[in-house]
């Protein structure tokens, strides 16, 4: 008889199959659908490329984590959580993938899964706290989307993150978020495998829409855990940098920031160094300068602000240093 502790073991190398499967199955039928991402005058890649293809990690996901909570290893609050609100985030992306639709109604569906998500699957009460949680949840959602510009980075960024998050929550005795971490890694790294540099398909909304949905929730309920909010916060410091201060440069600057541009610092760096580079950058700067900043946030929550500062107060500076939020040919 196959017992749980065999099948959490085996469960990681299947998402990682199922992950690269499914994704090339996303990438035929996109082909034959012609949902196709063409160039512009503000993309990073110069051939018609299918999007969509987060679709595997949402689906991958999901099923894992069901089979985590038979299994005994995720509670119902993050299995609820995830069902409540990723999978209207991963539809209404899913469907601006197909069809693109209006800011509007995207900000619309983001607010009210979130919200039921904060609300009603984390129980957190109504107050300042929840308003917080929220906007800052939105906007990891949004900011995930907006950091999914080259190829490999947003599924690069998940596969660290969550391997960092594998490591805390080992040293700290949490068997059971490790795994599921794990579990969303090996996801991830099954997408990546057709997104890597340079991609034969692209994550689209519905992935990056999915992964800042988990990283927000990841945060929101990071409280308590192995892994907590200071640590979840300092091992996304890259994303939360780069978008935070381009978008309020851009604002400053009287610029439509909520148009479509290239002016992330990571875009810029693109455009130098070619798109593998910097998302290998952005890999090491996650394990090998993130990761024991978050361990030791971790391991000494109270000095978790010091560790967050000495993570985002270098990551800011580069970004301006690379003209985050300002178009090319223009000086800061």
């Amino acid at each position: 008889m196959v017992t749980g502790s065999v099948w959490l073991a085996l469960l990681p190398g299947a998402a990682f199959f199922l992950g690269w499967s499914l994704t090339g199955m996303c990438r035929s039928l996109a082909l034959r659908l012609g949902v196709l991402d063409f160039p512009g005058s503000r993309s990073a890649h110069r051939i018609p490329t299918p999007r969509g293809g987060g679709l595997a990690i949402v689906v991958v996901l999901l099923a894992a984590s069901l089979a985590l909570h038979v299994l005994g290893f995720l509670g119902s609050p993050a299995l609820q959580t995830l069902w409540v609100g990723g999978i209207p985030i991963a539809a209404v992306g899913l469907w601006d993938d197909l069809k693109s639709l209006p800011v509007r109604w995207r900000l619309l569906v983001q607010v009210a899964a979130v919200g039921a998500a904060t609300l009603g699957a984390l129980e957190t009460p109504v107050g300042v706290w929840a308003w917080v949680a929220l906007l800052s949840w939105v906007w990891l959602v949004n900011l995930y989307n907006f950091m999914d510009g080259i190829d490999g980075l947003a599924a690069v960024e998940a596969v660290t993150v969550a391997l960092g998050g594998v490591v805390i929550a080992g040293f700290g005795g949490d068997s059971h978020l490790a795994a599921w971490l794990l579990t969303l890694a090996a996801a991830c790294g099954g997408f990546l495998v057709w997104n890597w540099p340079p991609a034969r398909i692209f994550m689209g909304d519905v992935g990056s829409g999915f992964l800042g949905f988990v990283m927000g929730m990841l945060v929101v309920g990071g409280e308590g855990e192995a892994v907590g909010r200071w640590s979840w916060l300092i091992l996304l410091a890259v994303f939360v940098t780069d978008a935070s201060l381009t978008l309020g440069r851009r604002i400053l600057r009287g610029d439509r920031w909520w148009q479509a541009h290239s002016s992330h610092a990571y875009q810029h760096l693109a455009r130098r160094l070619g798109h593998k580079c910097v998302t290998m950058l952005v890999g090491l700067v996650n394990l090998v300068w993130l990761l024991p900043l978050a361990w030791l946030a971790a391991r000494f929550p109270q000095w978790g602000w010091a560790a967050a500062l000495a993570a985002y107060l270098p990551l800011g500076i580069l970004a301006l240093r690379f003209r985050a939020g300002l178009p090319d040919g223009r000086s800061g």
